[in-house]
């Protein structure tokens, strides 16, 4: 299928990857983008040059999870195509891990109900690599078990299983894209950080990067814009019911990361650790091979000319 001349809503647009996702969609000429983003962590900035780029982009403040606030600009619009990026964080949940796990299950709840009523057709729904918990093999595919080990986690598990009895229940035509640890641009800066961000704020107020942890621990980065892609071809390839990986494909550890990024930075300092962060995953690294084959999947940015990106972009 083509995005050409559709109706498209991303709900989360004004966040990290779903800015991302509105720019790449641009590209592809459909007939509006309507986002929804209650602004949690989501910035209009973030839609800057999408609006400069696109007439046709249409911004609702509201929450996800209500039902007959998304009824009724569903019904404004006739959305052809919904991607799912709407989510409470991670650091979130161990504040208030009843409410983000509510409203993140609720979010999914909304959206597919309003699926099964025949309000939109398709539904590319957003999980995390964090629903598998730390690695029991690697690298993970998407047969790994699911082994949440935060409340956020198991409200995106929870989810994930949610949008997917919809599709065998109801045959609603929805797909699941689980990406590993996306970076670059936009990446919240603010409360709820996550380590890229906050390590090149430190630098840039002359503090001591802060590993939590003995740094040991590894992640799978993929560029954001890499993320986005693969969601609109998820869409192009009719991909029902299927659970997708995306990553790099590489286990990069967070020590690794953050001396890459001193060494961007051209900062001496020496790092300083602390106490790991409760229910962090150990180890985290993507088998893409169901990327690769469903939908060419080729990573276009490497990782550390990603993060050279991500460095320039804060700092200037």
């Amino acid at each position: 299928m083509k995005i050409k001349d559709k109706s498209v809503m991303v709900l989360g647009g004004c966040g990290f990857i779903g800015s991302h996702l509105v720019d790449t969609l641009i590209i592809e000429k459909p007939k509006e983008i309507v986002v929804v983003d209650n602004m949690f962590l989501g910035k209009e900035s973030n839609l800057k040059e999408a609006k400069q780029n696109f007439d046709a982009l249409r911004l609702y403040k509201e929450n996800v999870e209500d039902f007959d606030v998304m009824k009724n600009i569903m019904k404004t619009h006739n959305p052809d195509v919904v991607f799912n990026l709407a989510v409470l964080p991670l650091p979130y949940s161990l504040e208030h891990p009843k409410q983000c796990n509510d409203r993140n299950v609720e979010m999914v709840s909304t959206i597919c109900e309003l699926q099964r009523l025949g309000f939109f057709k398709t539904l590319i729904h957003f999980s995390s690599s964090e629903a598998y918990g730390s690695a029991q093999y690697r690298p993970m595919d998407e047969k790994h078990p699911l082994g949440p080990s935060t409340p956020y986690a198991a409200s995106k598990a929870s989810g994930d299983i949610l949008a997917l009895s919809y599709h065998k229940t109801f045959g609603n035509d929805i797909s699941v894209l689980r990406p590993f640890n996306n970076y670059g641009p936009r990446q919240n800066e603010g409360s709820y950080a996550g380590v890229i961000p906050l390590t090149i704020q430190r630098i840039m107020q002359g503090e001591s990067p802060i590993i939590q942890s003995d740094g040991t621990q590894t992640r799978d980065f993929i560029y954001a814009t890499d993320t986005a892609k693969m969601a609109i071809e998820m869409y192009k390839r009719e991909v029902a019911g299927e659970v997708i990986n995306v990553g790099g494909g590489a286990e990069i550890s967070i020590k690794y990361l953050v001396e890459l990024i001193m060494d961007l930075m051209d900062c001496n300092k020496d790092i300083q650790y602390e106490p790991a962060r409760a229910g962090d995953v150990k180890r985290h690294i993507a088998n893409i091979y169901k990327a690769e084959d469903l939908l060419d999947f080729k990573q276009t940015i490497s990782f550390e000319e990603g993060m050279k990106n991500t460095v320039d972009w804060y700092t200037k």
